[in-house]
């Protein structure tokens, strides 16, 4: 018996590196998969429907049951065709996880209009396009009487977390994914629907160009491999298990054999100009006190070295 025996789930992006991780643990704990990859590159050119029938004839040789889709989930029609062909498949959809995307860096000097666009609409719009479908899917259920138990888990990142430079597209993109998730959250909590992110640190085709990250993301004979992107199926497991309802709105960060809990935008400092309005020249004086570090802590927020 599987945790998610009777659950029918989409993996978007499942064709390779996390997403191939998470469409295979979620089969192995018992859920139909359909396994979502249009085959682009890493920047986005080109479609192969090999990456997303390997997955899922891999699934079905292991005794699961997984249906291949190729559709562009960054597109409208594709997005509800792709929660269509789950419902038809299999008769209902539980889960969307939603991870596709792509990379096109440079710095904000040299990023084109095409870079920009390209990511922004893989990343977010890919992002919002199947949840909005899946949520029409639900609401209906709901509206009709049916007890729905819906999940939706979307792949942000650290780059949208903390910022990282030559990432402007993709770091704005996965901020908004971290953002949406929230929103999404509190519109699907009365429909019986929770709605979380995880922002992993792996190795995957993402990090292949970042300088350095291919002797420091290298796996090392004998020891734990902290970034093989297989690390992070299991948080994706939890979430869209029953166990787990009484969770959404929440950021992860899933690094190794380590979670943690994020959160955005919290209170640093305060200040307070007595009932009036603040002048120029308060506001240098006080300068000092208002990025005054906090106890314990810097008052600059930390970088992390991250996809």
């Amino acid at each position: 018996m599987g945790s998610l025996d009777g659950k029918v789930a989409i993996v978007t992006g499942a064709g390779r590196g996390i997403g191939r991780g998470e469409a295979l643990l979620l089969a192995s704990e018992g859920a139909r998969v359909v396994v979502n990859d249009l085959g682009g590159a890493r920047e986005g050119e080109g479609a192969d429907k090999t990456p997303a029938q390997e997955v899922a004839d891999e699934i079905v040789a292991g005794g699961g049951e997984a249906v291949a889709n190729y559709d562009d989930v960054a597109s409208w029609p594709g997005a509800e065709s792709l929660v269509g062909q789950a419902v038809d498949a299999f008769g209902k959809l539980d889960i969307l996880v939603n991870n596709a995307g792509i990379l096109r860096d440079g710095m904000s000097f040299n990023l084109s209009e095409a870079d920009w666009d390209s990511v922004i609409r893989v990343h977010l719009k890919g992002h919002f396009a199947p949840s909005r479908f899946a949520a029409v899917y639900w609401r209906e259920q709901s509206k009709a009487g049916e007890p729905v138990s819906g999940r939706i888990i979307n792949t942000s990142s650290e780059s949208g977390l903390f910022g990282n430079a030559g990432q402007s597209n993709y770091a704005a993109a996965k901020a908004g994914i971290a953002s949406m998730t929230i929103v999404l959250a509190r519109e699907l909590q009365k429909y019986g629907v929770t709605v979380n992110a995880i922002a992993p640190r792996a190795r995957t085709r993402l990090t292949e160009t970042v300088a350095g990250a291919d002797q420091l993301m290298a796996a090392k004979d004998g020891e734990f491999d902290a970034w093989d992107p297989d690390n992070m199926a299991p948080l994706i497991g939890f979430l869209a298990t029953d166990a787990a309802a009484d969770v959404s709105g929440q950021v992860f960060v899933m690094w190794g054999d380590r979670v943690y809990l994020m959160r955005g935008w919290s209170l640093t400092n305060e200040l307070a100009a007595g009932g009036k309005r603040w002048t120029v020249d308060d506001l240098i004086a006080h300068k000092a006190e208002l990025f005054a570090p906090a106890e314990g802590g810097s008052s600059i927020p930390g970088m992390a070295f991250s996809m």
